[in-house]
Parts: structure tokens; C-alpha cells; sequence
């Protein structure tokens, strides 16, 4: 995706190219490593599609947009389209140009409005683990060192409410053990870009064999852990490795841990961690800022709709009318 190419052709007087480098690694460090991927990506499909069809990427005319959402349209969720145009809208922004991607621009406005109407814009997301499929799947793992590991990364991600990313990120460090279970405070994030980190309540749960603070030392004790990465590979002889899991490896250990329980894969994710969290608390009665709290949501519309799943059959009109 184009940079900012203002600051990269700043004059070296008074030092100014040096600063002009730095306020570059300044603003590429603005958004999260994947976001930025998913922007490249996005990004390059729309110069190739433009390339193809003989039209200009940058600039590109309102017209040639409309164009590139229809085609695409047939393939891709309403979802990834919004993203394509927030894609080709910063690029703009970026060289300077005014952005043909905005809902100022008629025609763009118009196909969009259609595109929405047919194509609707429910993201249609994995499935939430609720806590009886979390018991069940805990049961179902093997009683050696990686079921150890599974079941601490399950409980604690469940628990806390956390993200893959967060997951594969924590460390021994990050853990403070208090009489009423395990804080962990986590670091960079995708709502805490700044790095300011937050603390996260593991409390004892009240079965031993799915409490999450009970997993997470009995992990920890066995792979003899005494600092750094807190969830790591695992070789075929049993040696835990020194480095931190991958962030899509803790996805394909929830994928198969759910695989293992008898659980379709398909339906399920690393996200289903987090989402389950908010989904099942709102079910047993929490509130809308005990779940923020313990997720880290900043958006209180996306919680609203874990807890609207979670309520469906709670707070029921026609559960009242006697049938």
C-alpha cells in the first residue's frame, strides 16, 4: 500500500530527512502488523484488477470503483468489500489525492447502497464454545504434556476472554498469583496499540478439572517453565521449545481440540474463545461492563451482540405465553 511519500521526500535541511525516516517508521507502527497485510493485500488486488482492466489504480476515477465492487461482489462478504474501500481511501490519502472511494462520490455511493441491500451485512462468525462444549472437549484431550498445555491454553483463553494474538503473546512474567487466582497483564494488543497493557482476572474455578488457574501452573510446573513464552510448540519426543507459539498455531490447536471432542472444526475458531466468554457470561446474568472489562472491548455495540446471542431464550417474550 503506498506510504506516506510526503515525509519520505522531505529536503535534508536542518536534518529534516532524518526526521522525515523516523515520522515514516512512526506511522507504519500505527496499526497492527496484520492490519497492515490485510491492507496490502487488499490493496494489490485492486492495482491488479484495475491493471487487468486497463483502468488507473492511483488515481482512480469514482467510476472505476463502482466497478471493482460489483466484480468483486460476486465473491466477497459485504465485510471485505467495506475493507477494499477503506483500502483504496487511505491510499489516496496517502499521495495526496483526493479519494475516489468516499460515499460522496455518487456513483460508488449508489452501488454500495445495492450491493448492502442484496447481499445484507450480518457477518455470519464461528461459533461460540459455551462451558458445557468446553468441559467436553477438556475430557477428550490426551493426558500427556500437550494435553496439558491444550487445556491451560483452552481455560485460560476462555476465562479471560482473550485473543490469539494475546494468547501466543503471554509470558511467565506477565503472571502475578494472589489469593484469589492468576492476573495477567497483557501487552500490545488490537484495542491497545499504544502498548499501555491491562490486567486480566483469572479467578479458581470451582471444578479442578476445568479451572483455568489450576491448569496454567500444572502446565507450567510439567514443561518446567521458569520465564519467557508461556504457551510454545512441542516436538514428537516431548521437548517443549523455547519460542512462543504462532498466533495461527493457537487457532489450529482449538480447531483440533474441538475436532477431538466430536465438534465440527468448521464452526469453530480461535475467536470462539473470546466470543464464548462474552456469549456465556451474558447468558448467566453478567452485565455489559463486567464482560468489557474482562474482554477489553472499547465497542459496546460489538459486546451487545454477543450478549443479545446469549439472551435469546433468557429474557423471552414468548416464554410467557403459556404454551
Amino acid at each position: 500500500m503506498p506510504q506516506v511519500t510526503a515525509l519520505a521526500s522531505v529536503s535534508d535541511k536542518g536534518g529534516l530527512a532524518l526526521l522525515g525516516r523516523q515520522a515514516q517508521e512512526f506511522a507504519a507502527a500505527a496499526k497492527a502488523s496484520n492490519t497492515l497485510r490485510a491492507y496490502q493485500a487488499d490493496w494489490n488486488d485492486f492495482r491488479e484488477w484495475c491493471e487487468t482492466h486497463q483502468c488507473a489504480s492511483l488515481p482512480a476515477l469514482p467510476q472505476t470503483v463502482a466497478l471493482y465492487l460489483t466484480d468483486r461482489a460476486a465473491t466477497l462478504k459485504t465485510s471485505s468489500l467495506a475493507r477494499r474501500l477503506t483500502t483504496i481511501n487511505r491510499a489516496h490519502q496517502a499521495a495526496g489525492r483526493p479519494s475516489p472511494a468516499t460515499m460522496q462520490n455518487a456513483v460508488v455511493s449508489e452501488v454500495w447502497k445495492g450491493i448492502k441491500r442484496k447481499k445484507g451485512t450480518a457477518q455470519h462468525g464461528k461459533k461460540p464454545f459455551l462451558t458445557p462444549d468446553l468441559r467436553r472437549i477438556i475430557a477428550e484431550l490426551p493426558q500427556d504434556l500437550r494435553g496439558l498445555r491444550d487445556r491451560a491454553l483452552l481455560l485460560g483463553g476462555f476465562a479471560g476472554g482473550l485473543r490469539r494474538s494475546e494468547l501466543a503473546a503471554l509470558r511467565v512474567e506477565d503472571l502475578e498469583t494472589t489469593p484469589d487466582g492468576l492476573v495477567v497483564r497483557l501487552g500490545t494488543s488490537k484495542t491497545d496499540q499504544e502498548g499501555q497493557g491491562r490486567p486480566v482476572a483469572l479467578p479458581y474455578g470451582s471444578d479442578p478439572r476445568t479451572c483455568p488457574v489450576r491448569a496454567i501452573r500444572a502446565w507450567v510446573d510439567q514443561a518446567g517453565i521458569t520465564a519467557g513464552p508461556l504457551f510454545r510448540a512441542i516436538d514428537r519426543v516431548g521437548l517443549v521449545s523455547d519460542h512462543a507459539l504462532h498466533t495461527d498455531s493457537v487457532g489450529y490447536l482449538v480447531k483440533r481440540a474441538a475436532g477431538r471432542a466430536g465438534l465440527e472444526t468448521a464452526d469453530y475458531a480461535g475467536h470462539s474463545l473470546r466470543s464464548g466468554l462474552a456469549t456465556q457470561a451474558a447468558m448467566n446474568g453478567a452485565s455489559e461492563l463486567a464482560i468489557m472489562k474482562q474482554t477489553g472491548h472499547r465497542s459496546l455495540a460489538t459486546v451487545r451482540k454477543y450478549i443479545r446471542e446469549g439472551s435469546l431464550f433468557r429474557d423471552n417474550a414468548a416464554t410467557k405465553l403459556g404454551l
